[in-house]
């Protein structure tokens, strides 16, 4: 992929990512996620990860959101009203964004290892996505576990903290 387009899809994904902050309306902040979540899929197949790209858009821009689609409906989430601007808050707010870009820049340039080749995933008769399942499922069986039940205990208190009284 082009430079070009790469960092159009950066820009996509930055400005869509702003969009879910500064959006007052749950639905609104929702789709433009989705649009966030499509430009790093793309980001990923610049970078001839297909596989994680495909799963990006697969589980995060499919099923995540949809999941939280069904909550902002389930909820009866309504858009946020206009406030005042609250000046210290927005004041702190930037000085926390400067000293990160500042942390972050000096990571970024201290870092040795940004050039390291890593070795290859040894290839048989399987493909990537049978070694990727393999030690998913041997290694991070009881992770894998745990990340399950907590979806599982959180879609459940979402349905019971939406349930409604009828009288």
């Amino acid at each position: 992929m082009s430079p070009i387009l790469f960092w159009i899809f950066v820009a996509v994904m930055l400005f869509f990512g702003g969009m879910v902050v500064l959006n007052r309306s749950p639905v609104g902040s929702a789709l433009s996620l989705v649009v966030s979540f499509l430009a790093l899929a793309a980001l990923y197949v610049s970078l001839d990860a297909y596989f994680i790209g495909v799963i990006q858009i697969l589980v995060y821009a499919g099923a995540v959101m949809v999941l939280f689609l069904f909550i902002i409906m389930l909820l009866d989430l309504r858009a946020e009203s206009r406030r005042r601007v609250n000046f210290p808050a927005v004041c702190g707010g930037f000085v926390v964004i400067i000293l990160f870009i500042k942390v972050l820049s000096e990571v970024c340039y201290s870092f040795e290892g940004g050039n390291a080749k890593f070795p290859p995933i040894s290839q048989g008769p399987q493909g990537d996505v049978w070694h990727v399942g393999m030690i998913l499922f041997q290694q991070y069986n009881v992770p894998l576990q745990v990340v399950g039940t907590l979806i599982l205990v959180a879609s459940i208190g979402v349905v019971i903290l939406s349930k409604r009284v009828l009288k």
